[in-house]
Formats: structure tokens, C-alpha cells, sequence
């Protein structure tokens, strides 16, 4: 008797490789100009302490305030948008009513990935920003700019704006600071939800 995975088909790898976006593709989908960027970069940062591996979605409202976040860990090595649409939208579902009943999504969520790496643009980036579009269309919301963090810093693909602080490894040097644990203890690499008020 023999045990193991089912082998993918060559089906299987076309229909996963179909959910990635390719940079041309991203640029091509009208997304919005991310406002004060540097800032939106570190207020994400502080609030969830990313580190290699963890993405945080952001929900903004009309005016640029935060109205929701959340902060959680994917396998490293996932190129499958599928998985990353389903877990950006399981997160929104977690934090913020869905807009559906809107003609027009009025609030625009933006997606962090930390890892590690180059800073520019990867076919595990594509699966992530088709998981975000998807996502958003899915819970009402406009999508909005995808950013990495890396050793080098942080970058918003498709736009060229970038800065060098913080970067994927900041987390760690904060992580021995009893400062940067949250109120409840938490180790700055578990999953954190906050809603902003």
C-alpha cells in the first residue's frame, strides 16, 4: 500500500500561476495613489510589529484615517492567490463590516508583506496582490497599494516609492524591548487584530 500527495496536474499549476498579477498587470488596475506613505508605513508597523512571513491589511476611510487592521502569518513559500485571498478576506470579515451595499466601495484597503528577500517585485508578490484585489471586490472595498517590507526597507510596488526604515528585521530588534510587547504580553510575532476607533 502506498501513501502520499497526489501529484499536481498540469491543470492544477496553470490554474494556480493564473492568480498572480504581474506588476504591469498591478499597475494597469487603477490603483489609487497611497497618501503619506512613510507614515501609513510606520503607524502599520508600530501598531502590529511584522515580521518575515506576516501581512497586515489595512482598512482606510475616505478622509486617510485607519478605520480597521489586522496582522497575520502565511506559509513564506505560497504563490497561490486562492490561499491569500481567502485569508485577507477572512481577516477583513474579522475587523470591518463588509461595504457591499455601496454602487461605489468608498473605503480602500491597502496590503503590508513583510519577508525576506529582494525588494522588488516576486511571483509570490503577484499572488498576493491578486489575493488582495479579489478580496476587496469580495467584502466591498476599493483596493488599494500593495507594500513590502524587506531587509532593504519598504517599497509600494508599482509606484517606485520606497524608504529604508523600518525594514523586515526591525521586529527583532524591538522584540527584546518590554515596550514593544502589548498590553496582554504578546510576542511581537503572533497575529494581532486591532480595530481603530
Amino acid at each position: 500500500m502506498a501513501f502520499g500527495f497526489t501529484p499536481e496536474t498540469g491543470a492544477d499549476t496553470a490554474s494556480r500561476l493564473s492568480r498572480i498579477l504581474g506588476l504591469d498587470e498591478w499597475t494597469e488596475c487603477g490603483i489609487p495613489l497611497l497618501p503619506r506613505p512613510r507614515e501609513i508605513v510606520k503607524d502599520l508597523y508600530t501598531r502590529h510589529l511584522p515580521s518575515p512571513s506576516t501581512a497586515v491589511v489595512a482598512v482606510f476611510a475616505p478622509d486617510g484615517r485607519a478605520a480597521a487592521s489586522a496582522s497575520f502569518t502565511q506559509r513564506a513559500a505560497s504563490i497561490d492567490g486562492w490561499e491569500h485571498r481567502n485569508a485577507i478576506l477572512a481577516h477583513l470579515r474579522r475587523v470591518i463590516p463588509h461595504d457591499l451595499r455601496r454602487r461605489v466601495p468608498i473605503q480602500t484597503a491597502v496590503l503590508l508583506v513583510c519577508r525576506d528577500g529582494a525588494p522588488g517585485w516576486t511571483a509570490a508578490d503577484g499572488a498576493w496582490m491578486w489575493g488582495l484585489r479579489d478580496a476587496c471586490t469580495l467584502h466591498g472595498l476599493r483596493c488599494g497599494a500593495y507594500i513590502t517590507l524587506t531587509p532593504d526597507g519598504w517599497q509600494v510596488l508599482g509606484d517606485g516609492r520606497s524608504g529604508r526604515s523600518p525594514q523586515a528585521a526591525s521586529w527583532s530588534e524591538r522584540s527584546g524591548n518590554p515596550a514593544s510587547l502589548s498590553s496582554a504580553g504578546e510576542a511581537p510575532q503572533a497575529v494581532r487584530r486591532q480595530v481603530a476607533r
